[in-house]
């Protein structure tokens, strides 16, 4: 009888801590917890393998290898994370760990993506955005789309294994797609309506990875969306574009008057980019 009492307990105390770990997911990848670890400052708990991955994507934002890292909730700075841990013992990989590690493995193909990230965004194509949206032509389901953002996210963080954040941007993607299925049937969908959802969403999804280069990031995905093209003809159409864009640039730089210094030239540029404010 005890040891039944015993075993109840803990099928209770195993099914609690399972329940305590869906109420109170990952805050990186909102799933249940796998190899939780915890920041050595702060205390803020993450999956092992989420956790490390923001700490690559930061510090490809870097010339210098990091030493520590900013909690991507409180800010805190911390100098390790602790996982592994069993109430006996625990492992600790400390961020300096990383110095040196860092090393360009980019194909030609995503060296130029991270490229395109670099200038500035050419507009939509108004007219097949809005038919896009208006058609309903995102319920065409693309079969291209988690490859295309394997390739596009692995150029933007300089990482290879990135299947995390492709799994969880690529999910959220196909559940607004499948909910949209359903709104479209019972003809609850309005096409603006629609796209600000989908661009606000996928924002929210992809800034705790991409950081400053969500929005762009976000205008990307829509525009290789609304081609229905596979990723090779995408990527022709993309150096076209590129390429026109390195045209626009240097008619702007040909119509600056030589004696300018080049610091009027950024301002002309900037001022461009933001409507007249600098």
């Amino acid at each position: 009888m005890a040891a039944a009492a015993d075993a109840s307990g803990a099928g209770r105390s195993d099914a609690a801590a399972a329940a305590a770990s869906a109420a109170c997911p990952c805050p990186i990848c909102l799933e249940s917890f796998r190899d939780e670890a915890y920041l050595d400052a702060c205390l803020h708990s993450f999956c092992f393998k989420c956790i490390t991955q923001w700490v690559k994507i930061v510090a490809s934002k870097h010339e210098e290898p990091l030493s520590s890292v900013k909690c991507p909730l409180c800010k805190t700075e911390n100098v390790s994370i602790i996982h592994a841990f069993d109430g006996e013992s625990f492992q600790r990989h400390y961020i300096e760990q990383d110095r040196g590690k860092r090393c360009r493995y980019l194909s030609d193909t995503q060296e130029f993506i991270s490229q395109i990230y670099n200038t500035r965004e050419i507009p939509d194509d108004a007219s097949s955005v809005e038919q896009y949206w208006k058609q309903r032509k995102y319920l065409r389901k693309n079969t291209w789309l988690e490859m295309w953002l394997r390739q596009e996210i692995q150029a933007l963080t300089q990482d290879e294994n990135v299947e995390t954040i492709v799994y969880h941007i690529h999910g959220v993607i196909e559940s607004f797609m499948k909910r949209q299925e359903k709104l479209h049937t019972l003809k609850q969908t309005l096409p603006e309506q629609t796209r600000e959802e989908f661009r606000s969403l996928l924002s929210d999804t992809a800034r705790p990875f991409l950081l400053g280069r969500t929005a762009r990031f976000v205008a990307e995905v829509e525009l290789f969306l609304i081609s229905q093209r596979n990723i090779d003809a995408y990527s022709r159409a993309r150096v076209q574009r590129f390429t026109e864009s390195a045209s626009h640039v240097a008619r702007e730089q040909d119509a600056l008057p030589r004696d300018r210094p080049l610091e009027d030239h950024y301002l002309y540029l900037l001022s461009d980019e933001t409507g007249g404010e600098i």
